[in-house]
């Protein structure tokens, strides 16, 4: 067989065993936690409370995340101002910061002794609460507004310039031009942006664990938590797993459906500057908009850095260990992910790793445990189970980033290969990585900060020497240790950014060599 042949079907053989690795981990926990359960649960009034709770706070975090996202993402569109591009790489920060560090800042913003209680104070005016269905949309929307803005901005960027000149050509008033132009843009991307939000908020876990505020305020990903830890109730956590995936698949369903239409068509990619925003009004309006939306998303990070610097001295050595711990799942899971997703990186490859996100990772994590028992003691497992779920988790961002270079560097020299007779190893080394190294950093990157930050399956079983730092400070907050908990909350901030950055950096700079 000819070298080339040879590269393609070792190439085919690796994708087939990825594939198969990641089918195992998904659907062989949740046929055991079946197989455990005798089959399914029943749902009891606590559990239809938690659905509607769901579907409640889903519903009302996607639409403020969107709603707010509009008038924002148009006036990035409009503007150009200094710092507009480090304002909207910001905007992605975000998503990989760890949950339970945009708690604290929220709490320190908004909490009974935050900011802005402080000042409703001062004022006479009643505060504000934090805890139940208002913190819980809160948060979401401070996790999810900069995801919409970034969705609704690039809507707004790939209108051609030459629509707006002809608009401009025909005297169009900006309420006409927003009508013509904008108004279907919007209902071309809002659905979509709207259903990847709703789903998100519909597996919310460690937002509801520390801001829920009680049982009228628990998302169904929480009561799969109270099934498994405190009741072991197999069957009624794998049932509301299903009914969490069949609320998620319709979400999109749904957004297909409502998002279809063609869009306005290739320009010549000119810029233009904005004439419909340089009244006195438009400009004082976008820079409100711009101007709440950088506080709102900031505040709490300052509040954090600002609140976490006296808490460093107070940090001992069970913290220092939970961070080790942290980096090194975070290390693990990001080469697991990397080695399951360059094979993986095709559009079947991109459908096998959904499955990652399709289920509940407590119930996965719960069915890997129920495999292991017999075993080993499940304790003793909880890291490298973290591990795997992590790896599991990451798997369709990673494919998402690596999937579009990684077909055209097979599509340009797939054939250049098979002529040269590049072996396998070859191809990988002389061509695949070094094409993809500025993917792979960012894709690297993003998975080893969401591991850093997560707080999920290691909440289930780890015990006081094997937690992570993410669960070091949910126990710290518990335990009321709150200037400990803001250290150990500005130690993990430092650990996720710096895991990113590095990473990021790193495939970038060996990418311009």
């Amino acid at each position: 067989m000819a070298p080339g042949a040879v590269a393609l079907s070792v190439a085919r053989l690796s994708a087939l065993l990825a594939a198969l690795a990641v089918a195992g981990l998904t659907l062989g926990p949740v046929a055991a936690v079946l197989v455990r359960a005798g089959g399914w649960g029943a749902l009891g009034p606590g559990e239809v409370q938690a659905l509607r709770f769901t579907l409640v706070q889903a519903l009302l975090s996607a639409g403020l995340s969107v709603a707010l996202a509009v008038p924002v993402a148009r006036a990035l569109a409009r503007r150009r101002f200094p710092g507009r591009g480090v304002l909207v790489a910001l905007m992605g920060a975000p998503f990989i910061l760890p949950v339970i560090v945009a708690v604290l800042g929220l709490i320190a913003v908004f909490g009974q002794n935050g900011l802005v209680n402080t000042a409703l104070r001062v004022l006479g005016l009643p505060g504000i609460t934090i805890y139940g269905i208002h913190g819980v949309v809160l948060a979401h929307v401070f996790f999810n507004l900069p995801l919409a803005v970034r969705l609704l901005l690039q809507g707004w960027l790939a209108i051609p310039a030459e629509r707006f000149r002809l608009a401009a050509s025909l005297g169009l008033r900006p309420w006409a031009l927003f009508r013509v132009l904008e108004a279907p843009m919007l209902l071309r991307i809002a659905p979509g942006a709207f259903a990847v939000i709703f789903v998100i908020c519909l597996s919310s876990f460690a937002v509801a664990l520390t801001l829920g505020g009680g049982p009228r305020a628990t998302t169904v990903e929480l009561a799969i938590y109270q099934a498994v830890r405190f009741e072991f109730d197999l069957g009624r956590a794998a049932l509301l797993s299903v009914i969490q995936l069949g609320l998620a698949l319709t979400a999109g369903l749904v957004a297909l459906r409502l998002g279809a239409g063609a869009g306005f068509g290739a320009g010549l990619d000119r810029a233009l500057p904005r004439w419909d925003g340089q009244g006195l009004s438009a400009r004082i309006t976008d820079a409100l908009w711009i101007g709440l939306a950088a506080l709102f998303l900031l505040a709490p990070l300052m509040m954090v850095v600002l609140r976490g610097l006296g808490g460093l001295a107070l940090l001992g050595p069970g913290t220092w260990e939970a961070a080790g711990h942290s980096v090194s799942v975070a290390l693990a899971s990001t080469a697991l992910c990397l080695l399951w997703a360059l094979p993986l990186s095709t559009r079947g490859g991109e459908l096998v790793g959904l499955a990652g996100i399709a289920l509940s990772p407590l119930v996965l994590g719960t069915g890997l445990f129920l495999i292991l028992r017999p075993y080993v003691n499940p304790f003793v497992l909880a890291l490298p189970v973290t591990t795997l779920i992590n790896a599991l988790v990451s798997l369709p961002f990673a494919l998402r980033i690596l999937r579009p270079e990684a077909e055209a560097v097979r599509a340009d020299y797939t054939r250049l290969a098979q002529a040269l007779g590049l072996t396998p190893l070859a191809w990988l080394r002389l061509v695949l990585l070094p094409r993809l190294r500025r993917p792979l950093g960012f894709a690297a990157g993003l998975t080893a900060a969401l591991s850093i930050g997560d707080l999920g399956v290691i909440a289930l079983f780890a015990d006081p020497d094997r937690a992570t730092l993410p669960l070091q400070v949910y126990r710290l907050m518990g335990s009321y240790q709150m200037e400990a908990a803001a250290g150990a909350a500005l130690l993990l901030l430092c650990l996720s950014f710096g895991a990113f950055w590095l990473f990021d950096r790193g495939g970038r700079i060996h990418a311009e060599t």
